[in-house]
């Protein structure tokens, strides 16, 4: 690790004001992707805001027709909290199924969309459930608020304080985990909202994605079998050391048949 300022600021004027006059410092939720991320030189900020002393940026708070949870809420919440299991199930298990119980009691819901790893589970339910990410400065939408590997639509200094997600009629999250780390080869996550679905896809691209073709098949005929005919360019998907990007094309059409069997009961 090298040398770099540290920031405790106990409002969020605060904290906001510390980000305003250094665009090198970075906001520090939980510290589960950005501080590996540091020590991989793979980002080097000269200072890091902490948030854990920022008071009402967590918490959670459900309606007939939304889920609104604070940034710094962390996934072991998420994952207990019984509103959020009775309004979208699917939800609280995807937070359930992040990492180990060391990872879930220390991430947050806002350090992971603001790191963005291609990877993590967050941002697939960011897309399907249609997500409002709001800022201190502005409210985004989940289609325009993922960019590429590790970018967003952040601005420096900008710190997410709330996510919004529909609640749909029904849904379901399919993961394929790596053993070791637990973030997904790939995961999909399907929505029903009326008439409509959202499919979205992490782990297989460089950043979280929807994957339109299946979407549009699913919401003419809600079946496993409306998927039979549809299949994914594998082209523009990651290859490592875990999986090729065609038997990722393969995982993603498997899990989004055994999500819709799910929810079909």
């Amino acid at each position: 690790m090298y040398k770099f300022d540290y920031h405790a600021p106990a409002s969020r004027q605060a904290a906001i004001t510390l980000a305003r006059d250094n665009d090198e410092s970075q906001f520090l939720a939980g510290g589960m992707t950005l501080l590996p991320v540091m020590k991989l030189r793979l980002a080097s900020p000269d200072s890091l805001i902490s948030l854990a002393g920022v008071p009402d940026l967590e918490g959670v708070e459900v309606s007939p027709s939304t889920i609104s949870i604070g940034a710094m809420t962390r996934h072991a919440d998420v994952a207990a909290d019984p509103a959020i299991r009775e309004h979208c199930s699917a939800l609280s298990a995807l937070a359930g199924l992040i990492g180990d119980p060391q990872v879930r009691n220390r991430g947050t819901l806002g350090g992971s969309l603001a790191t963005n790893h291609p990877a993590a589970d967050y941002p697939a339910a960011v897309l399907a459930l249609d997500a409002l990410i709001t800022t201190d400065r502005r409210v985004l939408k989940a289609d325009e608020f993922f960019k590429g590997l590790f970018e967003t639509a952040l601005e420096a200094g900008e710190l997410i304080t709330e996510v919004a997600f529909k609640v749909p009629d029904a849904a379901a999250y399919e993961k394929f985990p790596d053993p070791a780390s637990r973030y997904a080869i790939v995961g999909v996550f399907v929505a029903r909202f009326g008439s409509d679905v959202r499919l979205a896809v992490t782990g297989a691209g460089d950043h979280a994605f929807r994957y339109a073709v299946a979407e549009g098949a699913l919401a003419a005929d809600f079946s496993v079998e409306a998927l039979n005919d549809v299949s994914l360019d594998s082209a523009e998907l990651l290859e490592d050391l875990h999986a090729n990007s065609d038997y990722r094309a393969h995982l993603i059409n498997v899990l989004a048949r055994n999500a819709v069997k799910r929810l079909l009961g």
